[in-house]
């Protein structure tokens, strides 16, 4: 690819992924802070109805992941549209807004609205994924992507023990300073951040390509690539075993509290940030992405067994640094999808990639749950596998494997996908 339109400058370049960085640190931050005081506040509308309270929460977690799931594709194809900069900065503007609304709702209905648009200004994470493609070469995308990551991870991990926090001094304290983070985030953005994609490049928008269904038709456009969404989609929903069973599990047989529960998660997403962060980026450099997704992919179904068998609690935390290998999964999978769209189909992919984690996060809840429960000693049943939803996901990463393998194949990489 010629043209000096086309080559944004390396200084600008490395600027813009330092403000992406930021964008989803911040945006993970802000969700993870109102995520300990969102049920208090939900069962202080009930009038403290705990029961009442937690179907009602149940509802808005289902509606925000739903939301995510129809916004996603929808706000990547606006991108490919109008480009990448005002659809991260006016998602960055209506988060924080958001925030606001939530901290001053006076009922459960303003509440709950709240969190509908949250579930869509929050979908802005699939234009800061293409604004990678655009500024990154192809063979350094995946290690982009690993920084993208690791952002989730580390925003996911601050974030509840920063609201929690904050939540004892007032459970809206959160809300305000997530509007905060998110608001002078936007603003910084107005300041710093360059526009990836050049007008030539855009794809026309139609809703027939922004919607999920035609997130699918796009999978569907190109060698492997549908192959590669499948294999994303089941190592999710393998991942959802975490945030569905990971206290009932530790609690039950190793009887830890909430304070090693939360050290455990920290020590999960820290260690998964810093291959994401850090390792990615050599391990790609030196065997592939395919030789690092499948490595990835090996690491991740030793570890679900190896979690759901371990007899004791030191051998659960000696396994969490081998679960953290199983990161190398995620970014080597995106960046060999972004090589096979070019560069105006980029935000419909990220887009297509997101609704496929929320199908996973609306699944693996009750799968992974009532998988738990069923292998549970009941009356005179002498068998007791309390790790089976370990196992289970465990069992959907090895199908993965061999369907990695074999839409990873050598393809030539679009022109156009090229920066």
């Amino acid at each position: 690819m010629t043209g000096s339109t086309d080559m944004p400058a390396p200084a600008p370049r490395r600027a813009a992924l330092v403000f992406i960085f930021i964008t989803v640190l911040l945006d993970m931050l802000a969700v993870g802070m109102v995520v300990p005081v969102l049920p208090k506040l939900v069962v202080s509308f009930m009038d403290g109805n705990t029961a009442d309270g937690a179907r009602t929460f149940g509802l808005f977690g289902t509606v925000w992941a739903l939301m995510q799931f129809f916004f996603s594709p929808f706000l990547g194809a606006l991108s490919d549209r109008f480009g990448r900069r005002p659809v991260i900065l006016l998602s960055n503007f209506g988060l924080g807004l958001d925030y606001i609304l939530m901290a001053l709702s006076p009922t459960l209905a303003w509440l709950f609205v709240g969190r509908v648009i949250s579930g869509i200004t929050a979908a802005s994470v699939p234009t800061a994924g293409a604004y990678i493609a655009d500024v990154t070469p192809p063979e350094k995308r995946a290690g982009a992507f690993g920084l993208l990551g690791a952002a989730f991870g580390i925003g996911f991990v601050l974030g509840p023990a920063v609201g929690g926090l904050l939540g004892v001094v007032s459970p809206r304290l959160p809300f305000w300073v997530a509007a905060g983070l998110s608001l002078t985030n936007a603003c910084y953005g107005l300041l710093v951040l360059p526009e990836s994609l050049p007008k030539e490049r855009r794809a026309p928008f139609s809703l027939a390509r922004a919607n999920p269904l035609g997130a699918l038709k796009l999978l569907r456009s190109q060698p492997g690539l549908l192959g590669l969404a499948s294999v994303s989609w089941l190592v999710n929903l393998a991942h959802e075993v975490l945030p569905s069973c990971f206290v009932l599990y530790t609690s039950y047989r190793y009887g830890w509290n909430e304070s090693t529960v939360g050290l455990a998660l920290g020590a999960i997403g820290i260690t998964s940030g810093a291959v994401q962060g850090g390792l990615v980026r050599r391990v790609v450099a030196r065997y592939g992405e395919r030789r690092t997704m499948l490595t990835g992919l090996s690491f991740a179904c030793v570890s679900y067994v190896a979690m759901g068998l371990a007899p004791t609690s030191l051998a659960f935390w000696l396994v969490i640094p081998l679960s953290a290998l199983g990161s190398l999964t995620g970014p080597a999978t995106q960046g060999l999808m972004s090589r096979r769209v070019g560069r105006g189909e980029q935000g419909q992919l990220q887009g297509a990639n997101t609704s496929i984690r929320g199908i996973a996060g609306l699944i693996g809840p009750a799968m992974f749950t009532m998988t738990f429960a069923a292998f549970l000693h009941k009356g005179d049943m002498s068998f007791d596998l309390p790790g089976a939803a370990f196992v289970l996901a465990a069992i959907l990463v090895v199908f993965a494997i061999p369907l990695a393998s074999w839409a990873a194949r050598e393809v030539p990489v679009r022109a156009e996908a090229t920066v």
